[in-house]
């Protein structure tokens, strides 16, 4: 567990002791999560509300309780550890950043104080056509008297069905370049015209598409500067990839745990398979690279912190790239060296793949993290 100074060390063991008491055992998360369908429960996120967690990262101004980047993660690794139901924290947290660096006073006050309160926000940036290729987009805003009308579809909506708002991006010029003519916009849910469908997966509840038929947004909606929102959406989805890294580096450790204590427990031809040379190897492989995963997201939450007009493009790709990626082998080993049981539902190695696979997906994925890299080499 990575700790800079005294007071990021009581914050993690403060998560770390909530999630023991609060979420450590599957009846516990079960009751929480209608059985495993719903990624995250209000009741626990009042209580982190409560206890000023939710306010990590947000100005004491707007009700947070301050701290940076580092926070952020921290929170966001330790509730992964803890496999605490708090998916709507990501989005969230993401959300945050436009409104904090481009939003008005009014929306300051509203979306971030309410972020500080327990409140879910969502962003809404892909649509069918435009995945990894984000300038595709084609969802339309047109101005009219007064604001804007949206037309068209977003998908892959993480958190949509529980948000408060959504920070939508709309194109409102098509006449210049792709990556020109983009706007952020800042929607109440149940604004008419607007309608949120959840899209089944292996998850539960988690993602949705949103449809905008002739949706209305005032001229208040607009968050940061009209046709400017491709520098803002880039400093965002940097920040997203960090804090995803940051979770899942949390869940690659608790899934690294879990089989660790499974093969020192587990027998075969008289004594412990952990004892075999095999899996002795595997563990040693896979504790070391969970290592550098840790060193590598901390270390660009310290750059972000030490500076937070930077991007980081290339930072915060790599730390993207490398957790979720080790996140994923860890589980697959993990469920390799537990046989059968890694794959029954009786044990959490099997939600640990499954959250772990998707993670090398959204956020951008791991191909467009390399593509990245790669750009910022001049390639």
């Amino acid at each position: 567990m990575y700790a800079r100074t005294p007071e990021h060390a009581s914050f993690a063991d403060a998560i770390d002791a909530f999630c023991r008491a609060k979420t450590g055992t599957r009846a516990q998360r079960d009751a929480l999560t209608q059985n495993g369908t719903e990624a995250h429960s209000p009741a626990i996120y009042a209580q982190m509300a409560e206890l000023g967690w939710l306010g990590a990262g947000i100005s004491p101004d707007h009700g947070g309780s301050g701290g940076g980047m580092t926070d952020v993660c921290l929170f966001a690794e330790r509730t992964a550890y803890g496999l605490a139901p708090v998916g709507g924290y990501i989005t969230t947290a993401v959300a945050a950043g436009p409104y904090a660096k481009f939003g008005t006073e009014a929306q300051k006050e509203k979306i971030l104080g309410g972020i500080a309160r327990g409140r879910v926000e969502a962003i809404a940036i892909s649509e069918p056509g435009a995945g990894s290729d984000v300038a595709a987009l084609t969802c339309r805003a047109v101005r009219v008297s007064g604001g804007f009308i949206i037309n068209g579809q977003k998908t892959w909506c993480s958190n949509a069905h529980l948000a408060d708002h959504i920070l939508l991006v709309a194109r409102t010029d098509p006449s210049g370049s792709r990556h020109e003519g983009l706007t952020m916009f800042c929607v109440p849910t149940g604004t008419p015209g607007m309608e949120i469908r959840g899209i089944p997966t292996l998850g539960g509840k988690e993602v949705n598409d949103v449809f905008f038929t002739d949706c209305f947004l005032p001229e208040s909606a607009v968050v940061g500067t009209v046709d400017q929102a491709w520098k803002q959406l880039m400093a965002g989805l940097n920040s997203e990839r960090l804090i995803l890294a940051a979770s899942m580096l949390g869940r690659g450790r608790r899934a690294f745990d879990d089989a660790v204590a499974y093969v020192k427990e587990r027998k075969q031809f008289g004594r412990p398979v952990g004892s075999f040379q095999a899996l002795k190897h595997r563990i040693a492989d896979l504790a070391t690279e969970l290592d550098c995963c840790e060193l590598l997201v901390y270390r660009v939450a310290a750059m972000a912190d030490e500076a937070p007009e930077r991007m980081l493009p290339r930072e915060a790709s790599m730390a993207k790239l490398k957790t979720t990626e080790t996140a994923k082998r860890v589980a697959i080993e993990g469920m390799q060296m537990m046989g059968g049981y890694g794959y029954a539902t009786e044990y959490d190695m099997e939600s640990h793949l499954r959250a772990t696979v998707i993670s090398t997906v959204f956020g951008g994925t791991s191909e467009i993290q390399r593509d990245i890299i790669g750009k910022t080499f001049g390639l």
